[in-house]
């Protein structure tokens, strides 16, 4: 049996965690003697139970068939002494002792930023996410995310939609078990970050998605990256604790401002006051970090130079912030007929879009 396949052995047990990990390689030092160990001498360890050690002896006739199907899967387990293990997690103090990887792990020569956020994230939260994580990709920064709902699967979307053909690339920490997509509606980018990209989870096969994990794996993201941005955080939020976690590993700390009063813009805006770094574009960060690379993608808004008079108007009056249709009435001070024409002509041109029914924003493309 190879070290990394023992690895596997004690990091699959059940009830088998990191800290019971760290009394058994406290008492036999040698994960060698932890595998040959009598359930009796298991028991005399500090903190292993007798549920404990039976689990330790039942694995070990499941492992190998565990291992082979994992394999065949294209999951590889990679042990904490291998040297394909990223360096960045060995900085952890509670560093997972292996971990699982569909694709690649991030490449240690690049820039890597985190990207978080609301899962119930407003339009224009969605509209940042995807423009960040794509004009940072294709200046040559990973994209890093958990491929939860709202923020974090934006982030990869706008990797996955527009860096293929550049070598941009996004990686996903799951909470859940190397091979369990959560959630399910996400499975196409966790199919196409295999390729372009990578999956990483501290959790083996079959392992649900539970809320408890969900924490740990904030760790895992924040060690992987140089820098974490935040983009829509209420004042009690999970990005919230990923960004605590990153001051304590000495990560830069970036934040997307948002309106006050809004909900969704408590965390981020508190995130300012208490010092950091203020981002109104995907320039402030490549900015941060000295990249001479200009990103080719479009800026916030495009040239307002071919259109008609009326219609510069009405798209100075609009962001990625939705707008309703009342609202540009009082803005602009035109009538609704003359409004709703111009609105289908910007439309037409690829200038703005429809959020929602009577909710205009412009595009990011």
């Amino acid at each position: 049996m190879t070290r990394n396949e023992l690895w596997f052995w004690l990091s699959n047990a059940s009830g088998i965690g990191l800290k019971k990990i760290e009394y058994l390689l406290g008492h036999f030092q040698q994960i060698e003697a932890i595998y040959e160990a009598s359930s009796k001498e298991l028991c005399a360890v500090k903190g292993i139970s007798e549920k404990d050690a039976l689990a330790l002896k039942r694995e070990k006739e499941d492992y190998k068939r565990k291992y082979q199907r994992m394999k065949k899967l294209g999951i590889e387990f990679v042990a904490k002494e291998d040297k394909k293990y990223p360096k960045k997690l060995h900085n952890l103090l509670d560093s997972p002792y292996g971990i699982y990887v569909r694709g690649n792990n991030p490449d240690e020569e690049k820039k890597s930023i985190a990207i978080i956020g609301a899962r119930d994230c407003s339009v224009y939260g969605k509209e940042m996410a995807i423009w960040f994580a794509k004009e940072l990709s294709l200046s040559g920064i990973q994209i890093i995310s958990g491929m939860a709902r709202g923020i974090d699967g934006y982030a990869h979307t706008g990797v996955l939609t527009h860096g293929k053909e550049e070598g941009a690339a996004t990686f996903a920490v799951l909470g859940s078990g190397i091979d369990v997509c959560y959630p399910k509606e996400h499975y196409w980018m966790y199919r196409r970050m295999q390729e372009e990209g990578g999956i990483i989870s501290e959790y083996g096969l079959g392992v649900a998605a539970k809320p408890g994990q969900f924490p740990m794996r904030n760790r895992l993201i924040s060690g992987l990256s140089d820098g974490i941005l935040i983009i829509e955080a209420k004042e009690r939020s999970g990005s919230l604790i990923t960004a605590d976690l990153g001051l304590e590993q000495g990560k830069d700390i970036f934040s997307v401002p948002g309106r006050i009063g809004d909900d969704l813009s408590f965390g981020c805006n508190n995130l300012i006051k208490m010092g950091a770094f203020l981002v109104q574009s995907p320039k402030d960060i490549l900015q941060h970090y000295h990249f001479s690379i200009v990103p080719q993608g479009k800026v916030q808004k495009k040239s307002n130079y071919m259109l008609e008079t009326k219609e510069k108007i009405v798209y100075a009056n609009l962001s990625y912030n939705p707008k309703h249709i009342n609202e540009l009435i009082v803005d602009t001070k035109f009538c609704l007929s003359e409004l709703m024409e111009i609105l289908v002509a910007l439309e037409l041109k690829g200038y703005i879009r429809q959020a929602m029914k009577n909710f205009y924003i412009v595009c990011s493309d």
